[in-house]
């Protein structure tokens, strides 16, 4: 039996992938999460943090043989990895993705800032 926050997200993410289809036919755009970039520090971020800039689109990965989290959702930025969805936000777009929804994922926000995990903001929204 399901948790009631993973029926809860599961339930949302079928509802944005039914909705998408209407509302991207009128222009809109469904953002399903902003997020902070987990891993920064383990992935290729560091390196590439004076390339990127706000708006740049990213690459939603699936990763469900991860060791450290079945759900794991790698992002990419031009085919490198930046890092990953927080686990504690990555059920619902695991699970969409799991069933094809077309995601689409954009840096939000970037800012200098000492604590790693706070300088990428992640939007995903449905394509």
């Amino acid at each position: 039996m399901r948790s009631r926050p993973e029926r809860a997200l599961r339930t949302a993410a079928l509802a944005l992938a039914t909705l998408a289809p209407a509302a991207l036919a009128d222009g809109v755009r469904i953002v399903m999460q902003n997020s902070p970039l987990a891993g920064f520090r383990y992935a290729d971020a560091p390196v590439l943090w004076t390339q990127l800039r706000e708006g740049d689109a990213l690459a939603l990965v699936r990763e469900p043989e991860n060791p450290h989290d079945g759900r794991a959702v790698r992002v990419e930025w031009q085919g490198y990895k930046l890092g990953y969805l927080p686990r504690r936000e990555n059920a619902a777009l695991a699970w969409a993705l799991d069933r094809g929804t077309p995601l689409r994922a954009r840096i939000a926000r970037l800012r200098e800032h000492p604590n790693p995990a706070r300088r990428i903001e992640i939007e995903v929204y449905v394509d």
